[in-house]
């Protein structure tokens, strides 16, 4: 499947990311291991994210074939507008809360609250929100590359508008 050129643009920032850890335990090539979360090291997430998140890539390459594994932690009070992804994703909610709603319009009434432990299974070009409310959430994302975000509304993308 080839990329669109907007696609790739908002993947680029996400292949100067290590698809490693601080604190890894030395193992065999190719394989990650992580004591606890404090091993994680957290980067700026991507424009095409909402400003103040932050992004750790634990395994693979969201940007390339095959499968991945990223770290996500969205402040408080954040919104990540509709959008699909061109591959299946799960979410795993590590701590923290977030809301999560289904449809092609951000409507906060409909949104599911999820807590740490709590899981999101999406297909390929499933439409969704989340929001975080009153504290800091952290996700893990797992899914197959190549990955993205596409906003349903490109008005909606943070990095049109800056960060």
């Amino acid at each position: 499947m080839r990329l669109p050129i907007r696609r790739a643009a908002i993947l680029m920032p996400l292949l100067a990311l290590p698809a490693f850890a601080a604190g890894e335990h030395h193992a065999p090539a190719g394989a990650v291991t992580l004591a606890d979360s404090s091993a994680v090291r957290w980067q700026p997430g991507p424009a095409n994210l909402p400003k103040g998140t932050q992004i750790s890539p634990l395994a693979g390459d969201p940007a390339k074939p095959g499968p991945f594994v990223l770290r996500i932690r969205f402040p408080a009070n954040t919104v990540i507008a509709p959008h699909t992804h061109s591959k299946d994703e799960t979410l795993t909610i590590l701590s923290g809360s977030i809301y999560h709603q289904h449809g092609r319009t951000l409507d906060k009434s409909k949104g599911e609250p999820l807590r740490a432990g709590g899981f999101v299974y999406l297909p390929e070009a499933m439409p969704h929100a989340l929001w975080t409310t009153d504290e800091d959430v952290v996700l893990q994302v797992n899914g197959s590359g190549p990955f993205g975000v596409d906003y349903l509304d490109p008005a909606d993308d943070p990095s049109r508008a800056g960060r």
